[in-house]
């Protein structure tokens, strides 16, 4: 068994242990291979844990095929960059900024496939922002990306296949093209995917602020084939805990570039990371925050609690909030994310919206996925992995409802 690790948080590293412990105690034969980013920040840790066979960090996961084929078939390691003998070798690992090239990760389907509608086509990897509370630079290395003729290229297979939304996804996703040999930009590739390819739908995760530029805003506004959704980092609305994190951008920067969207986009979701717990976070610095996401139209919000990572600058900072006090801004700003997005919601309620069928519920109803990244639950069953119009009748707890139109 391959487990792909996370690492931003202490809570996503107990899950992989507890994870581990558990398939180790339902089924203590399974040879269980640890690879991603907590295995690249603490392979020894993971190492150490019953049932782990093999620890390969995010410097050789490219390979990870030619480790995990071995352990299946029984046969031990493979001999592949490995730190020692074959025999006694549980961690394989190796200097993540001597990378200097994305290889694509190919999108593999499964006995389901028919359920899988929305891949997510990796372009970037990497980071060369240094925010002090992140880990991620130091376990995904410096800023890659994918060449375009490679994006195309996977573009194009994975529209062959049958997929009608593509997700394109990265670390730091904004920065795409900015360190090929040919200096290019995130917009560039942008119009390059729609016009070399016909993928009828693309999404953007994740950009920074300070690259939702006026070029990538009008570019998706005005283009039907992008989806009308932008999710932008917020973390705070204190600018003294952005300094301290390190952050590119002030709240007014911020502010300019959420209402410059809304402008553009009247029914676009958007959406922000909010980060509570911050060291040095005071009740005026959560306020500022929170009255900053009162003003801006978010129409929804992921908000975490601070937390602390080992070899980052933060985590060696004073003044530490109380867990306590933490958990009560992170539920202030969640239930103020609730009632945002309910507006919005409402606000949709007798309009129509494009939506993509995912998957059939209970045979009365198909859940689907609206340009705007809501959940919409359309009467009737349809076949997934269509486009239809629908009819926005009414707000169901997170989602809406509908029916054809």
């Amino acid at each position: 068994m391959v487990l792909n690790t996370c690492t931003v948080t202490a809570s996503a590293d107990q899950d992989v242990r507890s994870a581990i412990r558990r398939i180790h105690r339902q089924s203590p034969e399974t040879k269980i291979l640890v690879t991603g980013c907590y295995a690249q920040r603490a392979p020894e840790e993971l190492s150490a844990l019953p049932g782990v066979s093999l620890v390969v960090g995010n410097s050789h996961k490219h390979a990870i095929g030619d480790y995990a084929a071995p352990l299946a078939e029984g046969s031990g390691f493979v001999p592949l960059g490995q730190l020692g003998s074959a025999d006694d070798t549980k961690v394989i690992i190796g200097d993540i900024f001597a990378h200097t090239e994305l290889v694509a990760a190919p999108v593999f389907e499964g006995e389901d496939s028919a359920e899988k509608t929305r891949p997510n086509l990796k372009v970037q990897d990497g980071c060369n922002n240094r925010c002090s509370f992140c880990i991620i630079p130091f376990v995904r290395g410096h800023s890659r990306s994918l060449p375009l003729e490679h994006v195309i290229r996977e573009t194009k297979s994975l529209v062959e296949r049958g997929y009608r939304e593509i997700v394109l996804s990265g670390i730091n996703l904004g920065r795409w093209g900015r360190e090929l040999t040919e200096r290019t930009t995130f917009a560039a590739m942008l119009r390059e995917i729609l016009r070399k390819t016909t993928v009828e739908k693309l999404r953007i995760s994740s950009v920074e602020p300070m690259d939702w530029t006026n070029e990538v805003i009008d570019l998706i506004a005005n283009e039907p084939r992008i989806a009308k959704h932008a999710h932008v980092p917020l973390q705070s609305g204190s600018d003294r805990i952005l300094r301290r994190m390190h952050r590119k951008y002030r709240p007014w920067h911020y502010a300019d570039r959420i209402e410059r969207i809304r402008r553009a986009m009247p029914d676009a979701a958007i959406g922000a990371d909010v980060m509570v717990g911050f060291p040095g976070e005071t009740d005026d610095d959560f306020e500022q925050t929170r009255a900053l996401i009162e003003r801006l139209p978010f129409t929804y919000l992921h908000v975490f609690t601070y937390s602390s990572r080992p070899g980052t600058p933060s985590a060696k900072m004073a003044e530490q909030v109380p867990v306590a006090m933490a958990r009560e801004r992170n539920r202030i700003l969640r239930e103020l994310a609730a009632r945002k997005k309910r507006k919005f919601m409402e606000s949709l309620v007798g309009g129509e919206a494009d939506v993509l069928t995912l998957t059939n519920c209970d045979g009365s109803r198909t859940e689907a996925l609206s340009d705007n990244y809501l959940k919409v639950f359309v009467t009737g069953s349809l076949a997934a992995n269509q486009f239809v119009r629908v009819a926005i009748a009414g707000v169901e707890g997170d989602s809406v409802t509908g029916h054809l139109r």
